[in-house]
């Protein structure tokens, strides 16, 4: 579909917009339209940065890496 149908489809307006990236977030993420919705756009930008490259930040600092999991899971494994 190209970009003037999808705007067609979902009206040229903020609404619009909103609805076409709410479709995308639950197809890449698994939100359902309730989660997407109750985000902050700044909680959606740290994920979609995280899941692009593996960084909080999008560009890949920051990233959790196998041995920091296993120690934060360690470290709370009591409580």
């Amino acid at each position: 579909m190209s970009d003037t149908a999808a705007a067609r489809d979902f009206g040229d307006s903020f609404g619009g917009g909103a609805a076409r990236i709410a479709g995308q977030v639950g197809l890449l993420l698994g939100w359902s339209p309730d989660r997407f919705w109750q985000a902050t756009p700044e909680e959606l930008r740290a994920v979609l940065g995280a899941a692009g490259s593996g960084g909080a930040g999008g560009d890949g600092a920051g990233a959790i890496d196998r041995a920091t999991i296993s120690a934060m899971m360690e470290r709370d494994r009591h409580g």
